[in-house]
């Protein structure tokens, strides 16, 4: 084998490493970037991308169905293969940003292989010794297959192969109702399937309930079938016909699966215990700046069991692109994560939920809302359903739930609220243009001075103080 000496070796080319590699190596280090499979990752070729573009197809099905606003709705017939080509398109569209072409035009050395730790300071790949001052593990995360009798002996898609579906399921049966399980049972839905969804929990338990109650009647009234509290037990069946039991009895036949119950981090056969970097079922331990336990590498994404979003991978890749290229010390934050659900309606969160803050903050925390009933736009355009709802203490936001159109492009004034510290006063002095939706942001700022203002004994003394005086 051949050495190969580098400044920062990158391991997994899927949004996390992407960053860390791209930022590198314009800013001078020399950088090394293996991956096993395909550039890009989950993210562009099985997640992200993907599931927006179909959930893209759905929606126009569903508008070109509707009537409204004097115009009448049609039968779209949709084209459920055709759908699957626009999907392709949009992944070919966005690839060359992720190509391996493209890094190797910036100056990275790509090497497509699967890499392994021999040593606290050196990997093999492609036949070569790998020797590092730095490395990040960026390998990302797989679906999770639950361990439910008959499960491996019946045909089953998960986000890795449902997208290469060309054929439209007459019944899609789905294992979980977290947001990947519900935008994927809408999409379907929309473009002609029978759906039925199978939690064992509460769908979207993380959310807000007040807020998730709202998607699940919405999907509800679109003939999805979502059962809460069914714990799927066994599976049986063939192509075409696949039955779940769950343990309350129940026995629910489709003609295709989806398995969608949450993620693991992919870290087999990385050579972890060689190097020294400590990890469990969770994933890779890392500290609050992102390191290892072997102090030469960080983990950073997917691989590290936390929020499993491409943005957080994104962020996570600024924080230690600080220490390894510049020796200056970075910590990685949380509380100003956002994250959205694609289902329309859309929900969004950044922060606290409402029940999370009342538990931390107590009777110092006050819960702002305002409807989209009352927004301008919203109900010009048909859209009056859900509302904005913020956490704030002492005067600054530590948490919102957005429910309703756009939110997850609504919810970014909220995370960078959070981020930059910014009070209230910060928001509602924010000039909006009318009529647009984001005029919800500032009137839910505007609730939290209402009182202080109109309510307060002693500005209506100071008020007629001054209009005496003049």
């Amino acid at each position: 084998m051949t050495l190969l000496r580098t400044d920062i070796c990158v391991i997994g080319a899927g949004a996390a490493g992407l960053s860390v590699a791209a930022g590198a190596v314009q800013m001078g280090a020399d950088v090394v970037l293996i991956e096993a499979g395909e550039m890009g990752g989950d993210c562009l070729n099985t997640g992200c991308v993907p599931s927006k573009a179909l959930l893209a197809a759905g929606h126009k099905a569903h508008q070109t169905a509707q009537s409204a606003f004097g115009v009448a709705g049609h039968d779209p017939a949709p084209d459920f293969a055709a759908a699957k080509d626009h999907l392709r398109a949009v992944i070919d569209r966005i690839a060359p940003v992720d190509s391996q072409e493209r890094f190797e035009g910036l100056g990275v050395r790509v090497i497509r292989a699967r890499a392994r730790f021999t040593a606290p300071d050196m990997l093999d790949a492609a036949g070569q010794h790998i020797s590092a001052r730095r490395f990040v593990i960026a390998t990302g995360s797989q679906p999770f297959v639950p361990p439910i009798p008959g499960l491996d002996t019946v045909p089953y898609h998960t986000n890795e192969t449902i997208f290469g579906l060309l054929e439209r399921p007459g019944h899609l049966l789905i294992i979980g109702g977290g947001p990947i399980g519900l935008e994927m049972a809408q999409a379907h839905r929309r473009l002609g399937s029978d759906v039925t969804v199978l939690e064992g929990a509460r769908a979207l338990g993380r959310d807000d309930p007040e807020a998730t109650a709202l998607v699940l009647a919405q999907l509800r009234a679109e003939g999805i079938t979502i059962i809460e509290g069914a714990a799927v037990v066994s599976a049986t069946g063939k192509d075409g016909a696949i039955t779940l039991q769950t343990g309350a009895g129940a026995s629910i036949t489709g003609t295709h699966l989806l398995v969608a119950v949450g993620r693991r981090p992919v870290v087999d056969d990385l050579g972890l215990d060689l190097a020294g970097i400590a990890h469990g079922p969770k994933g890779i331990t890392v500290d609050d700046g992102l390191r290892t336990s072997n102090r030469r590498v960080y983990a950073i994404g997917d691989v590290t069991g936390g929020a499993q979003f491409t943005h957080v991978a994104g962020y996570q890749a600024g924080v230690i692109i600080r220490p390894m290229l510049f020796g200056l010390r970075a910590r990685a934050r949380a509380d100003h994560i956002p994250r959205a659900t694609y289902t329309d309606p859309e929900l969004a969160q950044v922060g606290l939920t409402e029940d999370e803050a009342r538990k931390a903050h107590g009777a110092r925390l006050s819960v702002l809302r305002a409807e989209f009933a009352h927004n301008d736009r919203a109900i010009a355009t048909g859209q009056a359903q859900g509302f904005a709802k913020v956490m704030v203490v002492r005067g600054r936001p530590v948490g919102a739930t957005i429910i309703g159109p756009q939110a997850g492009e609504l919810i970014q004034i909220w995370a960078l609220a959070i981020a930059s510290r910014l009070k209230m006063s910060a928001i509602a002095g924010m000039i909006s243009p009318y009529p647009t939706l984001g005029e919800i942001n500032k009137r839910v700022a505007g609730a939290y001075f209402a009182p202080r203002l109109f309510e307060s004994r002693w500005v209506k003394r100071v008020v007629r103080i001054v209009q005496r005086s003049r």
